[in-house]
């Protein structure tokens, strides 16, 4: 015996008035959970329940006004970019060599250096207006191949490394450092202090909008 055609088999029943109704309900419910538990906090900063502010809602609304509260610590801003400076510097067999950074109060650099042999590290910072000769150590080690860190300026001055080489071969030291400092000096025995400037990374302007 053939199948009936499409057109031939009956239609399912159409669900009861009662099941409509359930449907209805269940639906408005589940609506008026997601209103009161996600769609308040975030958006009107009404939390009835606690839990926009347990899934991390009410933060999205803030406090009236627009102004949403920030933390005081953790950032500092500047007015002008980060630079960034490479030196390499060869020290022969009882050779040294000075480098610091020029840093106002409060401002920041991380740096990595590496150097080819053993040699002796010393970090330090001048303050302006210290007599001359003084200087505030950081951290001295008295053989090493390398040293990686972040240093924040407790007092404008200068603040960088001496390096000494006290083997019997040349020692390579190469720098890397990135920070907010405006310019470097380095000093080296029987030579005059050398003062150079450090460009802003990226250059000065290039972010900044035009009207």
């Amino acid at each position: 015996m053939s199948a009936p055609a499409a057109s031939e088999r009956p239609l399912p029943p159409a669900p009861s008035k009662a099941k409509l109704v359930i449907s209805t309900l269940a639906a408005l419910a589940v609506a008026g959970i997601v209103l009161v538990t996600v769609v308040l906090p975030a958006e009107y900063d009404i939390d009835p329940l606690g839990t926009g502010d347990a899934l991390g809602l009410v933060v999205l609304s803030g406090p009236p006004g627009g102004e949403i509260p920030a933390r005081e610590d953790g950032l500092i801003a500047h007015g002008s970019s980060y630079r960034t400076d490479t030196r390499t510097f060869a020290l022969e067999p009882g050779g040294f060599v000075e480098y610091k950074y020029r840093l106002e109060t409060g401002r920041a650099m991380i740096y990595s250096w590496t150097a080819s042999g053993w040699v002796r590290s010393e970090m330090h910072s001048e303050a302006d207006g210290a007599p001359a000769g003084t200087a505030e150590f950081f951290e001295v080690v008295e053989q090493t191949l390398f040293r990686h860190g972040s240093y924040l300026a407790p007092f404008p001055g200068i603040h960088g490394w001496y390096w000494l080489n006290e083997g019997t071969d040349t020692v390579t030291v190469t720098l890397h450092a990135a920070g907010f400092f405006s310019g470097s000096t380095e000093f080296r025995e029987d030579a005059p202090a050398v003062e150079r400037e450090i460009r802003e990374t990226p250059e000065p302007g290039a972010f900044r909008a035009e009207f």
